[in-house]
């Protein structure tokens, strides 16, 4: 890839981060929600982060209503662009804060496999949290596949 195409995709992604803090700023006006919106670009990903106090309830149990949030944001992206997103969205520090749980959780049972020679699965998880644990996994040199179907798709841990 060269320079420009990755200038171009750059400016893209920061396009996206754009439309995507628009419409969660309107999403945030008509709830009567405060909070800051933070843009970055992250890799190949837009990212977008509200910040501020009483966000629980755009986050919701195990990250249900940021999930369904995310989701409508990247729709208004996509009907914006006419492209497909890989957006992030994150309330109130709960990505970062999942991130790091489900990280430990993944060396601890990357572990607890080493030490036994057993599988182990996992209870079910959404894609991005799957994501992370693979990834934990992976660091601690052992494999994991994810296996079933959604909503109920699982990580499941083998030993070398």
């Amino acid at each position: 890839m060269s320079q420009a195409d990755t200038e171009v995709n750059v400016q893209d992604l920061e396009q996206e981060g754009e439309i995507a803090a628009d419409y969660v700023e309107g999403l945030l006006d008509i709830g009567d929600f405060d909070g800051d919106i933070d843009m970055d670009v992250e890799g190949e990903r837009a990212m977008v982060a509200v910040v501020g106090a009483s966000l629980d309830e755009l986050v919701g149990r195990r990250g249900e209503v940021l999930e369904a949030l995310q989701e409508l944001t990247r729709l208004a992206v996509h009907r914006k662009t006419g492209n497909r997103t890989r957006l992030m969205l994150d309330i109130g520090g709960y990505r970062e804060r999942r991130r790091a749980e489900l990280t430990k959780l993944g060396e601890d049972v990357a572990a607890e496999v080493t030490r036994t020679g057993e599988p182990k699965p996992l209870a079910a998880m959404t894609p991005f949290e799957r994501k992370i644990v693979h990834d934990a996994i992976a660091a601690a040199g052992l494999r994991s596949e994810s296996e079933g179907e959604e909503p109920t798709r699982y990580v499941v841990v083998f030993p070398q």
